[in-house]
């Protein structure tokens, strides 16, 4: 498996698992989990944020 596609199913994964507890808060005022959802948004900030060190890294070792 390349880095690539080890990385999308990371982020792709994260908004899988929060999908149930968006629908939960949005539609129906579940605050535990907003809770969730929130937390599974931090993740996905942190890992994006991972994601765009390392890119920047790679482009930089490269030229």
């Amino acid at each position: 498996m390349s880095r690539f596609e080890e990385r999308y199913e990371e982020l792709t994964g994260i908004l899988e698992d929060a999908q149930e507890d968006l629908m939960k808060f949005y539609e129906k005022g579940n605050k535990a989990a907003g809770t969730r959802a929130r937390k599974a948004m931090m993740n996905l900030k942190n890992l994006a944020h991972e994601v765009r060190q390392e890119i920047q890294e790679i482009k930089n070792t490269e030229l």
